[in-house]
């Protein structure tokens, strides 16, 4: 009865991302660490939830939609290898790449439902013109529904058959394969950290970049203690390019009103 009710539980997570993710009111906004907080509470397995949604978050830095486009759903792979690790007993590399795949198939799904509300968002305007407002809410009420099945369809799947399949596909596999499986999802954060720092001024930082390093590789020092470390470096920063453009802009005024005298 546990098991039935977190299965619940774990779907209505998976339908709650569609109006968190969209509503602009977002409180764990289909981010990996926060979904998974969220799937320690249903499971019960602290330890495995935050180590996964962690790993997850770390291969989701620097991928974003930007324009509409449409990238792999994190949050929906963070609930499946969440899942799955919890319910096989699969170590957390073998669950993220099997999860992985899962938020890969999002993005098939988030094209057809993008061609699918197309429709809606054509026929919403059109009772806007005409002022049937509340025929116009039902429209949208349904195009949520419609898009919250992009998150829904793969987690209900993967929570109906997975952890049979899995099990069974687990026990079929040689160790060799597993183990390469485990390596792989292990090595994948890596890759989020570099294509995040890509993207980040490196170059002009590059001295916090090498502090962090040695603070965690060499003195061992707990990674809160180095964000709360770059917290206040941060806001150091902040304060000197805060001061830097207030005297930038007192110089302007002055040279502005000099030349005003001079005139």
């Amino acid at each position: 009865m546990l098991e039935i009710l977190q299965d619940i539980l774990i779907i209505l997570l998976a339908g709650y991302m569609t109006w968190d993710n969209g509503s602009g009111v977002q409180v764990i906004g289909a981010w990996p660490a926060c979904t998974g907080f969220v799937m320690g509470l249903i499971t019960g397995d602290w330890n495995t939830s935050l180590v996964i949604g962690g790993t997850l978050q770390l291969m989701s830095l620097g991928v974003t939609a930007l324009g509409g486009a449409s990238i792999p759903e994190y949050g929906v792979a963070t609930i499946v290898s969440i899942f799955i690790a919890t319910r096989t007993g699969v170590s957390t590399g073998e669950a993220v790449a099997v999860g992985l795949p899962v938020g890969m198939l999002t993005l098939q799904l988030d094209v057809f439902v993008k061609y699918v509300n197309t429709f809606f968002a054509h026929w919403e305007q059109k009772l806007l013109h005409e002022k049937k407002f509340s025929q116009m809410q039902g429209a949208y009420i349904l195009s949520v529904f419609i898009w919250s099945l992009k998150y829904v369809i793969p987690v209900t799947a993967v929570v109906i058959f997975g952890a049979p399949l899995v099990n069974l596909v687990t026990k079929a596999i040689p160790t060799w394969f597993t183990t390469g499986l485990e390596v792989a999802g292990n090595m994948l954060p890596v890759l989020g950290v570099g294509l995040l720092l890509h993207y980040m001024p490196v170059k002009k930082h590059l001295s916090f970049l090498i502090a962090g390093f040695v603070l965690t590789a060499y003195l061992n020092l707990p990674i809160l203690g180095v964000a709360l470390l770059g917290a206040a470096a941060g806001y150091i920063i902040y304060r000197n390019e805060t001061e830097k453009t207030k005297n930038a802009s007192y110089c302007l005024v002055n040279d502005m009103e000099g030349d005003d005298f001079d005139e």
